[in-house]
Order: C-alpha cells, then structure tokens, then sequence
C-alpha cells in the first residue's frame, strides 16, 4: 500500500467571543514547546536530548500541571521540540553554526485525539473545553484543494495545523489528508500522485529581495531591511558617544527592539514562503547550503549570515508541521546556469538583477534564474535517491513552466507540458520552470 499526503488550508468560522481562548491555547502550546527545547539543548551540558520519551517522562507532568492544556497537546509540544533539536543536532554535526530553538510563529498541532474532524466542521481543544468551529467553504470547491482533498471521502484526516493571519485577524486549519492507494494499482503504469514530488527553489539575497522562488514570489525587501539596520547602527554610534548610563540603557532598548523587529521580519518571510509552497502543492523546498556564505557573497555581513540561517530554520520547523521536506543544495554555478538550456558561464549574469544567456539568450530576472537551479539541483537528488528512499513505476515527469520579466511579473505558459522530460524515477516537479 502506498500513501498520498495533501494539506489544504481552510478557512474557519470561530466566535469572536472565542477568539482568546485559542490565542492562549497557543500561548500555553508554545511554552511547552519552548520549555522542553531549552531543556534538550542545555540538559546534560554535554549533549542535547533527541529522544522524545525520556523528554515526556522528564517534563510531561511538569508541563501538565503548569498548563490548562490536554495530554495530547502537551505531548505535541513537547515532540514539536524534540524534531526541531533533531535538526539542530544534525547541523552542528556537520559544522554549520545553529542555536537552540525557540518558537514563536502562531501554530498549534491537533491530530485525532485533540481534534474531532469533519467534512464540514472541526472540534478543537482549547484551555476551556471543545471549540466547535465550521469551515468558511468556497462557493464552488470543485477542482479546488478543498474539493478535490477536504470534501473527498476518499481522504482522511491527519495531523493538522492551526495558524493565525494577524493581518485579516483569522484562523486557518491547514488540514493534512491522507489516502491510502494499492501497489498493484501504482505499479500498472499510471503515475500516481503518490510519486508526485514538487520543488520549491528558494534564493537567498544580500540585496533587492531577501528570497526569490521558483514560482516567481519576491519575499521581503531586503534593501529596507538593510536600511532600517543602518538607521538602528546610526542611532546606536551617536549613544555610545553619550557614554551615559541612560544612554547605555537606550541602546540596551534598542538591541531588544531591532532583534524583536528581525525576528518579525524573518517569520514573515518564511510563512510567505510556505504559502508558496502549499499554494503549489510542493513536497520539497529548497534553499542553498549557506556554508561559507560570507566568503562567496562579499557583501554578506554577519547579520546577513544570521538572517539566513534563521530564515532557513523557521521555514524548516514550520514545514515539517504540514508534512514538507526542507533541504540544502550546493549553491556552486547558481547564478551562471541558464535554467533554460542548462548553458553555464559567468558573463550569463550581466548584473546584479539581469540574466542573459549567451548561448540561447534566455532573458529573466537573476534571482529568479538561481531559484529555479537551486531546485533542480535537488530535483536531481531526489530522482538519484540521494534524499529519499521511495521508488515508483516508470512515468513522465511534467514540468510547469513560466516566464518572469524583469519587473518581476511571472507568466504561466500555456502548454505546461512543454518541457516535459521522460524519467525512470518517481515523478518530480519544479515549480515554476
């Protein structure tokens, strides 16, 4: 038997008057999170704890008692810590620089035990009992995620995230489906959806946008970033100056309030991220191994470093809590591969933003070319086997296409199937190729 994983995102009706009893549920949901990664990471000082059951035997009645959550959510606390200092043991294995993880993006897991679920409703649990919330659903789902997954018998419900939009002040159930398919049925020669693996590129920048992805998506603006922390260092050299004491503590303030405006900023960028990802129903997301990124981006100061590395880490916990697969890929000939006809030179990139193949003259935004050869450079490893074990029966890999002027606007192309390519491995995707 083989698994087909969706996650469709649905919007939820919940009472205003029931609107604090979820924010402290999420409150009470990330201090058992926060509470057990400080304990994984400094207890023994020698190394962090990665098992999930000597974390539940050491902290699940603690936890218990210090919070009005049920069993079940403290328990999903305390895993959601224990995966992410998983993945933080494993890069200070490898070298990378990391630190102890610490959640504060709006997010609760349910499964079946902490969730009733429903084709048209959901019962959560909260600090004051069940919440019985209805699904806001489209006027016609058919073709949608919502039809073709939430409201198919077919599918059932898994472990599912609870988020929060503070701009439209709503809560969103990213619901994760299941459906169980037979191997004779996948190995008759049909692709199935169970091999149908999806790449999201994702390209760091020291200037203009912060990411750029394969899809075409501009996240953040890196050059206001990079303004306001000039305007905060400008400030802090004229205190110094001072020498105060009051002064000290200004700049004390200051340090808070600019390391508090990043970390919003970087959370921002990575639930953009993954929207992108979910909206193009991606099983993988890729970025570029920042190792030694100082040495290959001269302007790339240590904050820049820092940023990354964050921004990579919250993508990479919040993926993981709606089933995608986050992974680094070597950033070697990014930025000179013409992602069209694979020509690779260094007088391809005519500037920092213009990209110019000499060979086919494929004209695009640069960061955008180096999003989608990030992409296929793990799309290269999933179809080897290097980052996953899953086979599958012969079939043709489509690839989506689309262009992207030099404005930043992208356009789908109308034969997706233009670029298809036959391949003996299960069926992969980047998206936006």
């Amino acid at each position: 038997m083989g698994d087909v994983i969706r996650t469709v995102k649905v919007k939820l009706d919940v009472p205003d008057e029931r609107y604090e009893e979820l924010h402290q549920t999420k409150d009470q949901f990330l201090h058992c999170a926060n509470t057990t990664a400080a304990w994984a990471w400094r207890y023994p000082d020698d190394y962090c704890v990665t098992s999930k059951q000597t974390a539940e035997t050491a902290l699940y009645g603690q936890l218990r008692d210090a919070t009005e959550l049920t069993a079940n959510l403290v328990q999903k606390g305390i895993r959601r810590a224990i995966e992410a200092t998983k993945s933080g043991v494993v890069r200070l294995k490898k070298g990378e620089n990391t630190s102890q993880p610490y959640f504060d993006a709006w997010s609760v897991v349910y499964d079946k035990r902490a969730a009733t679920f429903h084709r048209d409703h959901v019962s959560l649990s909260t600090v004051n009992g069940r919440l019985e919330c209805d699904y806001v659903l489209p006027d016609d789902a058919e073709g949608t995620p919502i039809g073709k997954y939430l409201l198919n018998d077919d599918y059932e419900f898994r472990t599912s995230t609870l988020q929060y939009d503070r701009s439209t002040e709503s809560f969103y159930l990213h619901a994760r489906m299941r459906r169980t398919e037979d191997t004779d049925q996948e190995q008759s020669g049909a692709c199935s959806e169970t091999e149908h693996r999806t790449v999201l590129g994702v390209d760091l920048n020291v200037d203009g946008s912060l990411a750029v992805t394969s899809t075409g998506a501009f996240i953040e603006n890196a050059d206001e970033m990079n303004h306001r922390r000039r305007e905060f260092e400008k400030t802090r050299g004229s205190m110094q100056q001072t020498g105060t004491r009051s002064a000290h503590l200004s700049i004390q303030s200051m340090d808070d309030r600019e390391h508090r405006w990043m970390k919003d900023e970087l959370h921002r960028a990575s639930n953009q991220i993954l929207d992108e990802a979910r909206d193009h129903d991606c099983t993988h997301i890729a970025f570029e191994n920042l190792t030694g990124i100082r040495e290959r981006m001269p302007a790339a100061k240590r904050f820049h470093a820092w940023a990354f590395r964050r921004l990579f880490e919250y993508a990479e916990y919040k993926a993981e809590t709606v089933g995608i697969e986050v992974a680094h890929v070597s950033p070697a000939y990014t930025s000179q591969r013409c992602s069209s006809c694979g020509f690779t030179h260094e007088t391809n990139r005519r500037s920092k933003h213009q990209f110019v193949c000499q060979q086919c003259e494929y004209e695009l935004n640069a960061d955008y070319n180096a999003s989608k050869n990030i992409a296929r450079k793990l799309l290269k490893k999933l179809h080897s086997g290097q980052t996953s074990s899953s086979g599958g029966a012969p079939c043709q890999c489509a690839l989506t296409s689309g262009t992207l002027n030099l404005n930043g606007e992208f356009h789908a192309s109308v034969d997706s199937t233009a670029e298809g390519e036959s391949t003996d491995k299960p069926t992969t995707e980047v998206v936006g190729n």
